[in-house]
């Protein structure tokens, strides 16, 4: 498992100048775009929805786009997010009726398809689905807000999804979101992650390639 996804959160950017972040941020060395999406309904704040994500394809984004839904139901908006250009489209299975359909809803728009377990969700919502997945994305702070602080029972959540992964032996990606600095990421990556989202620590920050660069490096050596 050498991979080090850097997944920075545009919840983060400056939206007054979206393109220009994201350029910036993608030029500083970053590998995905990661789309908060929020709807005052299964979660307290709403942020953007799928005008954003095409409008960063017009304006020349080819990064893979990484589509986090906190919205409730989740299906009708599937078909537009992948319409506007989303590489990987996230869910969370309390927001679905059926866990597995929304899946194969995801996929049959030409998606990846991921699912977001937050920190009281239990792993075993995994158990009938991992194989039909290509992402898992562990919430590490409880969804609706950036800027929050890492919860550390994330750590013990990640080796155990890590060992369900690698028992079934797919290259699943598996993600974490929430809190997510230079300082804390080796730790998250020793237990298993390969794809890191961040936001404020990234976008907060004048220098996104130095921070990236110091992601990485300490990704590297928690590794060995």
């Amino acid at each position: 498992m050498s991979n080090c996804i850097i997944a920075p959160s545009i919840l983060s950017a400056n939206f007054a100048k979206l393109g220009e972040e994201v350029d910036n941020v993608l030029a500083a060395g970053a590998d995905w775009v990661h789309f908060d999406v929020m709807d005052n309904h299964y979660v307290p704040n709403l942020t953007i929805g799928p005008m954003v994500c095409q409008a960063l394809r017009k304006h020349g984004v080819t990064a893979p786009i990484d589509v986090h839904l906190m919205v409730e139901p989740v299906d009708r908006i599937v078909p537009d997010f992948a319409e506007a250009g989303a590489s990987i489209i996230s869910f969370h299975p309390e927001a679905s009726r059926h866990v597995h359909r929304t899946i194969q809803l995801i996929k049959s728009h030409g998606c990846k398809a991921g699912l977001v377990l937050n920190p009281g969700t239990p792993v075993e919502v995994l158990d009938w689905v991992l194989e039909d997945l290509d992402l898992v994305l562990l919430m590490s702070v409880n969804p609706g807000f950036g800027g929050q602080a890492f919860i550390p029972s994330t750590l013990d959540k990640l080796r155990a999804v890590r060992s369900m992964i690698d028992k079934l032996g797919k290259p699943i990606t598996l993600e974490v979101d929430g809190g997510v600095k230079a300082d804390n990421i080796g730790a998250i990556a020793a237990a298993g992650a390969d794809a890191f989202v961040a936001g404020s620590a990234i976008f907060n920050t004048p220098d996104y390639a130095g921070v990236i660069a110091q992601m990485r490096g300490n990704v590297a050596a928690a590794r060995g």
